[in-house]
């Protein structure tokens, strides 16, 4: 009788994260959140598992200089303009009659600029307390600088 070949279950305690550091700087914003989810979930690795936290931790820089596809305009603020900043609305709802608030995603790049990216990167996980602690992995922020030193993030995989 011929050896059975055992397949490879990986858990929490057995996969040791990495950090990978992106440039978001004129990319477009829902290519970079699949890539950015795709690492999230740890997708990338062989030892994928798909009811375990297998992903690594994603550093984002530059976040406010994201682009939606389209026609570049011009913009006193915004450096890569197209129409589909005034097209595309993001949602949100108090839970009370009449609590819904509808705004635009130049409006929500006025007030909070890595939000775009994060409910991009949010509605391709997992809608569970898995992907709420994938989310705890993704680390945005506005500007060229992020405070991760210490944990020695590479450069993120081109082939991903």
């Amino acid at each position: 009788m011929p050896s059975l070949q055992k397949s490879h279950m990986a858990n929490e305690s057995t996969v040791e994260p990495n950090w990978f550091v992106i440039d978001a700087d004129g990319q477009i914003v829902g290519r970079l959140a699949t890539r950015i989810a795709t690492v999230l979930m740890g997708k990338h690795k062989p030892e994928y598992t798909p009811h375990c936290l297998t992903g690594d931790f994603v550093i984002v820089t530059n976040v406010e200089r994201v682009k939606f596809g389209g026609k570049q305009m011009d913009h006193p603020e915004l450096p890569y303009y197209s129409k589909k900043w005034d097209m595309k609305s993001y949602d949100t709802y108090s839970g009370y009659p009449g609590g819904r608030k509808v705004k635009t995603a130049l409006e929500t790049w006025q007030r909070r600029p890595e939000m775009i990216l994060h409910e991009a990167v949010r509605r391709m996980l997992p809608k569970n307390k898995l992907g709420r602690q994938m989310m705890k992995r993704l680390k945005l922020h506005v500007g060229g600088e992020h405070d991760h030193q210490a944990q020695q993030p590479e450069a993120f995989p081109d082939h991903i």
